[in-house]
């Protein structure tokens, strides 16, 4: 708390000074630029193929405007390093209620990185937001067609994408700075002719190097961000839905008892608050939505399951990310719990296969374990499921076993109770924004997979 309020105090002005959207190279492109007064600048890029516009009545204050708006989310990897009092936005206009939403945003967005930094602050002072930049007059005509789908190189995206392989002409994949295993995904769902790609500049060196000096740092919502980036990019390429897969399961605060959410902006909160403020702000015909939303974690796996042809291909671990090629690093939150989920359906041979080891074997996964299954007084700092979820698949998988137990499970049996709750199979969530055609979809799957696996 020290450090931030003397980051605060003294660097206590952030400006969102400009963007600026032009082409070049036959790419669209967008350039950011921040100021920390009296202490740095940053710059970041987005782009875009310009082949890749499909939209013929463009309206370039719209183009502008959502431009904008990326970097309003794109600010946070900057700000965040002094958390200054005041931000000023110099290149664009924003009423007192989108100032209200942008700090809601922020806040709860926030929610981990001032819990690790141990930032106590509220809502309403933590910053001022103050904007000096004109107002856009839009046109408001758009008709789009079609579903942009987001990939992301792990399970739930290539769900996602498989589900709606009954609406293959109507698809398109999308995916933010691709690596090879998003590519990989792409080409194994078969879309390899019908993808699109944003790419964006990795954050400003200038910030690695205040951060290497002992500048704050910590969790953004980058979600949040892909949100507003989706959406240019379904305005560009004239999309009518935003697809996306984020489950029931994010909606689950990380720290029990608080709105402290790593998922924050993949919550069904963010969802429904995203899409009121597009469609007052935006007015264009553009839906964001999570096919995945009325789904729990366990229903997810037992589809993945299903969907062997991608057990090589896809990807959940953000360790292994950091890495080319992407790997499974076996040691984290995340590469545990998809080992978990899926293994009622897939132990022991297949998920070895994947992972490349038995997880439920490693002594060192213990206290992440704990974690997971809801027996310590947080959440990894991950994108898991519920506690009730792993609790669900641990005990089915220990009632198939008897007593020839892994290290872990066996653990889990001598300490805790096992856990019973066929809703984690059965019941949909019904709190989501899916339309009736995506959800019949969902549905119809969902009873075929469950129906082999009780066959099973």
């Amino acid at each position: 708390m020290d450090k931030y309020l003397e980051l605060s105090s003294k660097y206590d002005t952030f400006i969102y000074d400009s963007y600026k959207v032009y082409k070049e190279d036959n790419k669209l492109k967008v350039d950011y630029h921040y100021i920390i007064k009296d202490l740095e600048d940053f710059n970041t890029t987005l782009s875009i193929d310009e082949s890749e516009i499909k939209n013929k009545n463009i309206d370039n204050n719209m183009l502008e405007y959502l431009a904008f708006h990326i970097g309003l989310v794109e600010l946070l990897s900057y700000w965040k390093c002094v958390c200054s009092r005041n931000i000023i936005i110099n290149c664009g206009y924003l009423d007192d209620d989108q100032i209200n939403w942008f700090k809601k945003l922020y806040y709860n967005g926030l929610g981990e990185f001032f819990y690790v930094n141990n930032i106590d602050v509220d809502i309403n002072s933590f910053v001022n937001i103050k904007c000096t930049g004109k107002k856009l007059e839009l046109n408001n005509t758009y008709n789009g067609v079609g579903n942009l789908i987001t990939i992301g190189g792990g399970k739930d995206s290539i769900v996602a994408c498989e589900l709606l392989r009954c609406l293959y002409d109507e698809n398109t994949c999308f995916s933010l700075n691709p690596k090879s295993v998003h590519e990989e995904c792409i080409d194994a769902l078969g879309y390899s002719d019908k993808k699109i790609f944003v790419r964006k500049t990795y954050v400003d060196k200038k910030l690695i190097e205040l951060n290497k000096k002992g500048f704050l740092n910590g969790h953004t919502p980058f979600s949040s961000m892909l949100a507003f980036i989706s959406y240019f990019t379904a305005y560009l390429t004239g999309r009518k839905y935003i697809v996306l897969s984020n489950e029931s399961s994010a909606n689950e605060a990380t720290i029990p008892g608080t709105n402290i959410n790593h998922q924050y902006s993949k919550t069904y909160e963010f969802e429904c608050d995203f899409n009121e403020y597009t469609k007052k702000y935006f007015n264009i015909d553009i839906k964001y939505f999570s096919l995945l939303r009325c789904l729990s974690e366990f229903q997810i796996a037992l589809l993945m399951s299903d969907y062997k042809k991608y057990h090589q291909v896809f990807k959940s671990c953000n360790v292994g990310s950091k890495s080319e090629p992407w790997e499974w690093c076996g040691k984290c939150a995340k590469c545990l719990f998809v080992y978990i989920i899926l293994s009622p359906f897939l132990y022991k041979d297949e998920l070895v296969n994947i992972f490349g080891s038995d997880l439920y074997e490693d002594k060192e996964l213990l206290n992440i374990f704990i974690e997971l299954v809801g027996y310590s007084e947080k959440k990894p700092f991950e994108c898991v499921g519920t506690y009730e979820e792993a609790r669900y698949a641990v005990s089915i998988l220990i009632n198939k076993l008897g007593d020839n137990l892994p290290y872990l499970l066996k653990y889990y049996k001598d300490n805790y109770p096992l856990y019973e709750n066929k809703d984690i199979l059965y019941k949909l969530n019904m709190k989501n924004n899916i339309e009736d055609k995506f959800m019949n979809i969902v549905s119809e799957e969902l009873e075929l997979c469950k129906k082999k696996y009780l066959e099973n």
